[in-house]
């Protein structure tokens, strides 16, 4: 029995792979999937079902066939998405939130962020988190990226956009949330996600992204 059921899946175990990464080669940047070779790395689902339900997520098993024709077990959390807020007050400086974060056991300092109801435009979730969170209502919102938070194992999508021309308002944060807001310069939060002293996914991309582009315009204004 044991052995009929590990010849149907395939978990990772390296003990009969006899496949190789493809050879590295040099190239210009070719995104996923749009290399012709990326159709022999693609799993087939074969089933899918709910494993769990959550209040904000589901995990979900299924059942793929491996290129290699096995097959083997995923088990995928699926998110709604979320949005993230790069806010930056006229003075340089960034809105950060403090908050305890059960799975870490500890407070994490963050740019502002929520999760999207289905079906909602994540610019107005970015309006209603940074409201919600911090209080700040913005004259411009603009987007700047989206990340796969984990796509090892999570289907979520963070969106990320930066807020300016703020202005305080009211915060209304979840019956849940229990938040402390600060105004940091953005130059010493680009230094602690340099020293490692930032963790958060997010935050530590939105942090390298306003300092990419800071760096970019103060370029361009030197050539002209």
């Amino acid at each position: 029995m044991r052995d009929s059921v590990a010849s149907f899946t395939f978990d990772g175990d390296r003990d009969d792979a006899d496949h190789v990464s493809g050879a590295p080669v040099e190239r210009e940047l070719v995104l996923g999937s749009e290399d012709p070779r990326d159709a022999s790395l693609e799993e087939r689902p074969l089933s899918e079902d709910v494993a769990w339900t959550g209040r904000i997520f589901n995990v979900n098993r299924l059942q793929v066939e491996l290129p290699d024709g096995r097959h083997a077990v995923r088990d995928v959390v699926r998110h709604p998405g979320a949005v993230a807020i790069v806010a930056l007050t006229d003075e340089g400086r960034i809105c950060l939130v403090r908050q305890y974060r059960t799975a870490l056991d500890r407070v994490t300092v963050e740019i502002p962020a929520g999760k999207l109801t289905p079906g909602e435009d994540p610019l107005e979730a970015a309006s209603r988190e940074l409201l919600e969170e911090t209080g700040m209502t913005a004259g411009k919102i603009a987007f700047l990226t989206t990340i796969a938070s984990s796509d090892g194992f999570c289907d979520e999508l963070i969106h990320i956009y930066m807020a300016t021309g703020l202005e305080f308002s009211k915060s209304s944060p979840d019956a849940d949330e229990f938040i402390n807001v600060d105004l940091v310069e953005l130059s010493e939060l680009v230094d602690a996600v340099l020293d490692g002293r930032i963790e958060d996914a997010k935050t530590v991309v939105g942090a390298l992204l306003c300092d990419s582009i800071s760096h970019r315009l103060n370029f361009s204004q030197e050539e002209e």
